[in-house]
């Protein structure tokens, strides 16, 4: 089915939006239009077994046992209706419409009729009704062909997904609130499965897949797809959780249509309720939403991270609270399989993120420490850049994070950056943010999708390959060379000594001067500003001269640490050739002075300090308590290429060329 197909029957569900506008608003269309579409669905997989099923009604009509497995097998699927109405019958029954659809969506199987439920469908009829819509609704849908043969599973999520994208900027979705191209998950799984291929063709093979924030199950049907192409004997089983109810149940019909069990596509959110606690899986992918908080679920998460530790999921360490995105990745990473004395077992994981999780975070914050956990571990495989403005809600650029527990040896302790921003068609016409689209080797276009895998699976060698033609587009680390010191460099702290307007006010506005009996602090100020000499280079020639002067005048000199630290606060004066404060005779820092550098992991920081710092500030030191550990991946740093500014006599030129230009076409409108 071609694109245009699948426009075509998107067109037909929307215009159903002309019969609501008035009565619903833009952001409500899809309560009504994605479960009519799912429920058109629904009934025609049925329509070929639905008298088969009938019969089957009336066959054990009377009798006291559990039909519901006989009634699947009359179906052939993992669901069914037992009653002899259908969409077209009820619209040709206005007056009894409401009351009809009532009766045949109770008579699905309790599996569909739940998915109907979480669009709260029986609500959406009621209103449908009582502004005489719903007959009309119903009619529209009934010349909508749906059926298998003319619509393939596959194909029916591209329409899912049409629609849902419309109903998303109807509602105003953020950014992160996408949904991925088809040709973008083609990719992501191919970089997730190709490492496997041999096995998988292996007689017999059984896989579980996971996506737990799988929206409308697209991720799933294309690895359920994939891996079939690979070995059609395999047996592939999907699971997956979703938040959003008309997302979770267009996934679940999804499944029902194929045969899968739906209830492995959970309900809920994954952070609080693990809809597949304690369960492993072979791969792991997901596209979660970019830059969405999680204060709905921080006390269960911030529970389990304080009382499992490392023995839950989010021991590493909990991001900010407005990104949940490496949440996702610590859920997932909990749910590969454990690797084997033989090196058997094991999973492989991709995920998208945005660019915030390479190196959001200061170093031991907690972006960081899950970085460094990652790579600890050596779990990072690879993270490939994708061109920008490749989805429909966002223009952002993205990447893909392929991780595993069972690298080659070749990989272990490395990781792969692979740049692919350039691979990319600019599509005929724009759909929402998305105007660019990765080339899949058809009517001409180059095939991205195949060129990327391969220089993923070749990028050792080409790395190492200074002359070979993608050499720029792949780099190779060390795990370790991600890693960096945060260290702290202190400056002492130099001051002189003076007696101003503006010290002195400072002085007197001091908590433990204002604290002094009103006479002595009165003769204290007196003394102080008739002293002749009012500067001085050292604290203790201050010091003696100003008590000197308040004892001389009649006053008591205030003694204690307080005092003698307010003084100082307030006519020391900062000076580059001032006197060094000490502190248990070691230099005091000034804390404005204070500065800080990333040293990389491994090298001697007082190297670095002797090497980079001194020659400029030669009085300078590291304070070891404040070192810090930190993990960041700065990956466009490392593909930047320096491109020089063009040559001032070229602009001059292009400006001269572009000024006769003006004059020519002013002269010829003056003619």
């Amino acid at each position: 089915m071609n694109s245009s197909k699948h426009t075509e029957l998107a067109n037909h569900a929307w215009s159903v939006a002309d019969l609501l506008r008035g009565d619903y608003k833009q952001s409500d269309y899809g309560k009504v239009i994605l479960p009519f579409t799912v429920l058109r669905r629904l009934e025609c997989v049925l329509a070929p077994t639905r008298d088969k099923v009938v019969e089957t009604v009336v066959k054990f009509k009377g009798q006291d046992i559990d039909t519901d497995r006989f009634l699947r097998r009359a179906s052939g699927h993992a669901f069914y209706n037992t009653s002899e109405l259908t969409l077209q019958k009820i619209a040709g029954d206005p007056k009894n419409a409401a009351a009809n659809l009532q009766v045949y969506v109770g008579a699905f199987s309790a599996n569909a009729r739940e998915v109907l439920e979480k669009y709260d469908f029986q609500q959406q009829v009621k209103k449908l009704d009582e502004a005489n819509l719903l007959y009309q609704v119903i009619g529209e849908f009934t010349d909508l062909d749906l059926r298998p043969e003319t619509v393939p599973n596959h194909n029916m999520g591209y329409i899912f997904e049409e629609l849902i994208r419309r109903f998303s900027e109807q509602s105003n979705e953020t950014a992160g609130e996408h949904f991925t191209p088809r040709e973008v998950i083609k990719l992501m799984v191919e970089l997730l499965v190709a490492p496997d291929t041999d096995a998988l063709t292996l007689p017999g093979a059984v896989r579980t897949v996971l996506d737990p924030a799988c929206g409308t199950g697209g991720m799933l049907s294309a690895m359920d797809d994939h891996i079939e192409e690979e070995n059609e004997h395999a047996t592939v089983e999907v699971y997956g959780q979703e938040l959003n109810p008309e997302s979770w149940a267009i996934c679940r019909s999804d499944l029902m249509i194929k045969g899968q069990d739906p209830d492995n596509i959970a309900f809920g959110n994954s952070f609080s309720d693990d809809g597949h606690a304690r369960r492993t899986f072979d791969y792991i992918l997901a596209n979660p939403p970019f830059g969405v908080d999680w204060k709905k679920v921080k006390d269960a998460v911030e529970y389990e991270h304080n009382t499992l530790r490392e023995a839950g999921r989010f021991g590493a360490g909990l991001p900010r609270i407005n990104d949940g995105s490496l949440l996702f990745l610590q859920h997932m990473l909990s749910k590969m399989k454990p690797v084997d004395v033989n090196g058997g077992g094991g999973s492989r994981v991709a995920i998208v993120f945005n660019g915030s999780p390479l190196f959001t975070g200061a170093a031991e914050s907690g972006e960081s420490n899950i970085r460094r956990w990652i790579l600890e571990n050596d779990w990072l495989e690879g993270i490939v850049a994708l061109p920008d403005q490749l989805f429909y809600n966002t223009g952002i650029s993205t990447y893909f994070w392929i991780l595993t527990n069972r690298k080659s040896r070749d990989h272990k302790g490395k990781v792969v950056l692979l740049d692919a921003r350039d691979y990319w068609v600019k599509m005929r016409k724009s759909l929402g943010d998305k105007r660019k689209e990765l080339g899949d080797g058809k009517n001409g276009r180059p095939n991205h999708i195949r060129e990327i895998t391969n220089l993923y699976a070749e990028a050792l060698e080409v790395a190492k390959d200074p002359e070979h033609a993608l050499h720029g587009k792949v780099k190779v680390f060390a795990n370790e060379d991600f890693g960096y010191q945060r260290i702290t460099v202190e400056r002492p702290l130099k001051l002189r000594f003076e007696l101003t307007e503006e010290t002195l006010a400072a002085l007197e506005a001091s908590k433990v001067v204002q604290k002094l009996p009103s006479a002595d602090s009165v003769l204290m100020f007196d003394a102080f500003e008739s002293m002749p000499v009012r500067s001085w280079a050292t604290k203790q020639e201050a010091w003696v001269a100003l008590k000197d002067a308040v004892v001389q005048a009649g006053g008591t000199w205030p003694t204690g640490a307080p005092f003698s630290k307010a003084l100082r606060d307030a006519i020391g004066v900062r000076d580059p050739e001032g006197e060094v404060q000490k502190v248990k005779d070691a230099p005091e820092p000034d804390a404005e002075l204070r500065d800080y550098e990333n040293v990389p992991l491994g090298e001697d920081v007082e190297e670095y300090l002797k090497r980079e710092v001194h020659p400029h500030v030669p009085d300078a030191w590291i304070d070891h308590t404040k070192t810090k550990i930190g993990y960041e991946i700065p990956f466009t740093r490392h593909f930047y290429v320096y491109e020089p500014p063009r040559p001032l006599a070229e602009i001059d030129a292009e400006l001269k060329s572009l000024e006769a230009q003006i004059q020519k076409l002013l002269s010829e409108v003056t003619e």
